[in-house]
């Protein structure tokens, strides 16, 4: 096992000022939020039809065959 000095303080990456974004400005900031998240609505659409062509090919593939119960 590798020993690790504890005396040293670790310092976050996030904390340095180099790895903070730019201030924005309001105008900026409202025409960011004016436009939405349109990528974000693009993957969850793709993922939402992945889930349902999988249901469907559950459903036709599995359930179907096997006929009603009963």
């Amino acid at each position: 096992m590798i020993a690790m000095p504890t005396e040293e303080p670790s310092e976050s990456a996030a904390r340095s000022p180099g790895h903070a974004g730019a201030p924005v400005g309001a105008e900026e900031a409202a025409q960011a939020l004016r436009d939405g998240p349109i990528g974000a609505y693009f993957v969850a659409a793709i993922a939402v039809g992945l889930l349902f062509v999988g249901w469907l090919a559950f459903y036709f593939l599995l359930f179907m065959p096997r006929g009603s119960i009963g």
